[in-house]
């Protein structure tokens, strides 16, 4: 089955696509959708659409996994994120791909061990889990990490059904 881990920012999503077969996993490919600043906010959700729903045609993952949103202090840039979000959610569910949600400590949990890591700590333990993986940016390697997450819940939350 494969899996795509999805970070999503209206400046730079990260993308990143595991592969899993029993109890393993093994790393697909990873990368990030930047947007230009100066154009219109619509143009920008289009490009992230657009360049997401290719990631998907290219690599045709089963499952999507997504961070729950966080807010911040700044409304105008949780507004925003929240925009960019719901592109990102709208890609795989426009192909019939489920998309489950996970909190950030959770995601850091599953991978590190640790619901409160650090960023770096999260990148490292990534290139552990998956060898040979070298993420483009850190938005590539945080979609990594959810992916990581979402196989390491994913069969709890199907028991639970």
């Amino acid at each position: 089955m494969r899996i795509l881990g999805l970070d999503p920012s209206l400046s730079s999503t990260g993308w990143g696509v595991i592969e899993t077969q029993g109890n393993k996993i093994r790393y697909v490919a990873d990368g990030f959708i930047k947007t230009d600043t100066k154009l219109p906010i619509a143009k920008r959700l289009a490009a992230i659409h657009n360049e997401l729903a290719q990631v998907i045609e290219n690599y045709k993952p089963e499952e999507a996994a997504i961070e729950q949103i966080f807010l911040n202090d700044n409304p105008v840039s949780t507004i925003k994120l929240s925009m960019a979000r719901g592109v990102v959610i709208l890609a795989p569910a426009l192909k019939e791909i489920p998309v489950v949600e996970y909190e950030p400590n959770k995601v850091k949990k599953a991978v590190v061990g640790v619901g409160k890591a650090e960023k770096q700590q999260v990148e490292t333990m990534v290139k552990i889990l998956l060898p040979g993986c070298k993420p483009k940016n850190n938005d590539s390697s945080d979609a990594l990490a959810i992916a990581i997450a979402h196989f390491n819940y994913r069969g709890a939350r199907f028991l639970d059904k």
